[in-house]
Protein backbone atom coordinates (compact mmCIF):
# COMPACT_ATOMS: atom_id res chain seq x y z
CA UNK A 1 0.00 0.00 0.00
CA UNK A 2 1.32 3.42 -0.95
CA UNK A 3 0.74 6.67 0.91
CA UNK A 4 0.97 9.96 -0.91
CA UNK A 5 2.83 12.75 0.84
CA UNK A 6 1.57 16.22 -0.15
CA UNK A 7 4.32 18.23 -1.85
CA UNK A 8 3.72 21.18 0.49
CA UNK A 9 4.36 19.00 3.56
CA UNK A 10 7.67 19.44 5.43
CA UNK A 11 7.81 15.62 5.49
CA UNK A 12 8.16 15.60 1.69
CA UNK A 13 11.15 17.94 1.96
CA UNK A 14 12.80 15.87 4.70
CA UNK A 15 12.20 12.46 3.15
CA UNK A 16 12.79 13.11 -0.54
CA UNK A 17 16.50 12.13 -0.35
CA UNK A 18 15.90 8.76 1.25
CA UNK A 19 12.76 8.07 -0.81
CA UNK A 20 14.85 8.69 -3.94
CA UNK A 21 17.34 6.09 -2.67
CA UNK A 22 14.53 3.64 -1.94
CA UNK A 23 12.94 4.13 -5.38
CA UNK A 24 16.32 3.70 -7.08
CA UNK A 25 16.90 0.44 -5.20
CA UNK A 26 13.45 -0.81 -6.21
CA UNK A 27 14.07 0.09 -9.88
CA UNK A 28 17.52 -1.56 -9.90
CA UNK A 29 16.08 -4.68 -8.26
CA UNK A 30 13.14 -4.85 -10.69
CA UNK A 31 15.57 -4.65 -13.64
CA UNK A 32 17.74 -7.35 -11.98
CA UNK A 33 20.71 -4.97 -11.80
CA UNK A 34 21.09 -5.92 -8.13
CA UNK A 35 19.75 -8.99 -6.26
CA UNK A 36 16.10 -8.81 -5.21
CA UNK A 37 16.96 -9.84 -1.65
CA UNK A 38 20.23 -9.11 0.10
CA UNK A 39 21.65 -8.74 3.58
CA UNK A 40 23.98 -5.89 2.71
CA UNK A 41 24.03 -3.10 0.11
CA UNK A 42 26.70 -0.47 -0.58
CA UNK A 43 25.58 2.71 -2.39
CA UNK A 44 27.55 5.69 -3.63
CA UNK A 45 25.30 8.75 -3.40
CA UNK A 46 26.87 11.25 -5.77
CA UNK A 47 26.74 14.86 -4.56
CA UNK A 48 28.22 16.50 -7.59
CA UNK A 49 28.30 20.27 -7.44
CA UNK A 50 25.24 21.43 -5.55
CA UNK A 51 26.51 23.71 -2.77
CA UNK A 52 23.15 23.57 -0.95
CA UNK A 53 23.69 19.84 -0.39
CA UNK A 54 26.21 20.31 2.39
CA UNK A 55 23.95 22.77 4.18
CA UNK A 56 20.84 20.57 4.10
CA UNK A 57 21.65 16.89 3.84
CA UNK A 58 24.75 16.86 6.01
CA UNK A 59 22.80 18.49 8.84
CA UNK A 60 19.91 16.06 8.43
CA UNK A 61 21.72 12.73 8.15
CA UNK A 62 19.58 11.31 10.97
CA UNK A 63 16.55 11.27 8.64
CA UNK A 64 18.24 8.49 6.66
CA UNK A 65 17.48 6.29 9.69
CA UNK A 66 13.96 6.00 8.25
CA UNK A 67 15.42 3.55 5.72
CA UNK A 68 15.22 1.03 8.59
CA UNK A 69 11.47 0.86 7.94
CA UNK A 70 11.77 0.65 4.16
CA UNK A 71 14.61 -1.90 4.03
CA UNK A 72 14.27 -4.05 7.16
CA UNK A 73 17.09 -6.50 7.75
CA UNK A 74 19.46 -4.86 5.24
CA UNK A 75 22.87 -3.55 6.34
CA UNK A 76 22.97 -0.39 4.25
CA UNK A 77 26.23 1.48 3.58
CA UNK A 78 25.77 4.86 1.91
CA UNK A 79 28.87 6.70 0.75
CA UNK A 80 28.24 10.38 0.04
CA UNK A 81 30.82 11.11 -2.66
CA UNK A 82 31.57 14.39 -4.38
CA UNK A 83 33.11 17.83 -4.17
CA UNK A 84 30.19 19.13 -2.10
CA UNK A 85 31.34 17.14 0.94
CA UNK A 86 33.15 19.67 3.17
CA UNK A 87 36.86 18.95 3.63
CA UNK A 88 36.52 19.00 7.43
CA UNK A 89 34.04 16.08 7.23
CA UNK A 90 35.93 14.04 4.63
CA UNK A 91 36.30 10.46 5.90
CA UNK A 92 33.66 10.84 8.63
CA UNK A 93 31.44 7.84 9.38
CA UNK A 94 28.00 8.05 10.98
CA UNK A 95 26.15 4.98 12.27
CA UNK A 96 22.35 5.15 12.41
CA UNK A 97 21.08 2.54 14.83
CA UNK A 98 17.43 3.60 14.94
CA UNK A 99 14.91 6.13 13.66
CA UNK A 100 15.56 9.84 14.13
CA UNK A 101 13.99 11.50 17.16
CA UNK A 102 12.70 15.02 17.63
CA UNK A 103 14.65 17.80 19.34
CA UNK A 104 12.38 18.09 22.40
CA UNK A 105 14.32 17.10 25.53
CA UNK A 106 11.39 15.50 27.39
CA UNK A 107 9.57 13.93 24.41
CA UNK A 108 8.34 10.35 24.81
CA UNK A 109 10.13 9.36 21.60
CA UNK A 110 13.37 9.42 23.58
CA UNK A 111 12.18 7.01 26.27
CA UNK A 112 12.72 3.27 26.20
CA UNK A 113 15.21 1.14 24.36
CA UNK A 114 16.62 1.79 20.94
CA UNK A 115 17.15 5.52 21.26
CA UNK A 116 18.66 7.04 18.14
CA UNK A 117 22.40 6.77 18.14
CA UNK A 118 24.77 8.61 15.87
CA UNK A 119 28.53 8.40 16.11
CA UNK A 120 31.57 9.28 14.08
CA UNK A 121 33.29 5.91 14.27
CA UNK A 122 32.57 2.68 12.45
CA UNK A 123 29.86 0.67 14.17
CA UNK A 124 29.28 -2.86 12.93
CA UNK A 125 25.92 -3.05 14.72
CA UNK A 126 24.50 -0.05 12.83
CA UNK A 127 21.93 -1.07 10.26
CA UNK A 128 22.76 2.06 8.27
CA UNK A 129 26.29 3.40 7.95
CA UNK A 130 26.91 6.70 6.22
CA UNK A 131 30.41 7.54 5.08
CA UNK A 132 31.46 10.87 3.66
CA UNK A 133 33.73 10.77 0.59
CA UNK A 134 34.83 7.19 1.06
CA UNK A 135 36.59 4.99 -1.52
CA UNK A 136 34.42 1.85 -1.37
CA UNK A 137 33.40 0.11 -4.59
CA UNK A 138 29.59 0.39 -4.67
CA UNK A 139 26.90 -2.11 -5.62
CA UNK A 140 24.70 0.75 -6.86
CA UNK A 141 25.33 4.42 -7.71
CA UNK A 142 22.53 6.96 -7.14
CA UNK A 143 22.79 10.54 -8.41
CA UNK A 144 19.62 12.43 -7.44
CA UNK A 145 18.77 15.70 -9.20
CA UNK A 146 22.02 15.31 -11.12
CA UNK A 147 21.65 18.19 -13.58
CA UNK A 148 23.54 16.02 -16.03
CA UNK A 149 22.79 18.13 -19.08
CA UNK A 150 23.63 21.36 -17.24
CA UNK A 151 27.12 20.18 -16.22
CA UNK A 152 29.20 18.81 -19.10
CA UNK A 153 31.75 17.59 -16.56
CA UNK A 154 29.38 14.62 -16.02
CA UNK A 155 30.68 13.03 -19.27
CA UNK A 156 33.89 11.52 -17.80
CA UNK A 157 31.93 10.29 -14.79
CA UNK A 158 29.41 8.55 -17.06
CA UNK A 159 32.29 7.02 -19.02
CA UNK A 160 33.84 5.69 -15.80
CA UNK A 161 30.53 4.27 -14.55
CA UNK A 162 30.02 2.60 -17.91
CA UNK A 163 33.54 1.12 -17.84
CA UNK A 164 33.30 -0.31 -14.32
CA UNK A 165 29.81 -1.67 -15.11
CA UNK A 166 28.16 -0.70 -11.82
CA UNK A 167 24.39 0.00 -12.02
CA UNK A 168 23.60 3.71 -11.73
CA UNK A 169 20.27 5.50 -11.25
CA UNK A 170 20.04 9.19 -12.11
CA UNK A 171 17.14 11.51 -11.37
CA UNK A 172 16.60 15.13 -12.34
CA UNK A 173 14.41 18.11 -11.56
CA UNK A 174 11.79 17.71 -14.28
CA UNK A 175 10.75 15.52 -17.22
CA UNK A 176 12.59 17.66 -19.77
CA UNK A 177 15.81 17.51 -17.73
CA UNK A 178 15.45 13.71 -17.55
CA UNK A 179 15.00 13.54 -21.32
CA UNK A 180 18.12 15.65 -21.88
CA UNK A 181 20.05 13.52 -19.36
CA UNK A 182 19.02 10.34 -21.21
CA UNK A 183 20.34 11.89 -24.45
CA UNK A 184 23.58 12.76 -22.67
CA UNK A 185 23.99 9.18 -21.39
CA UNK A 186 23.27 7.80 -24.86
CA UNK A 187 25.81 10.11 -26.51
CA UNK A 188 28.54 9.09 -24.03
CA UNK A 189 27.86 5.34 -23.79
CA UNK A 190 26.46 4.69 -27.26
CA UNK A 191 23.29 3.08 -25.89
CA UNK A 192 20.15 4.41 -24.17
CA UNK A 193 19.58 4.01 -20.41
CA UNK A 194 18.20 0.58 -19.50
CA UNK A 195 15.59 2.12 -17.19
CA UNK A 196 13.51 4.74 -19.01
CA UNK A 197 12.43 7.96 -17.34
CA UNK A 198 9.26 7.85 -15.25
CA UNK A 199 6.35 10.22 -15.70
Amino acid sequence: MYTTIPLDSPVALLLHWLLTIYQAIQLASAKQLIPETMDELCIHYVVYCVSAWSERELHQLAVFGELHALLPGVQLHIDFVGPSVPHDRDGETVGLCNYAHCMEVNCSCKSGKGEFNSNTTANNSSAITIRLHSEFVPDLIIAPNAGMNAYRSWSPTIELINEIEIPAIFSDYCEEACHLAANCITSVTGCPPSIPGLD
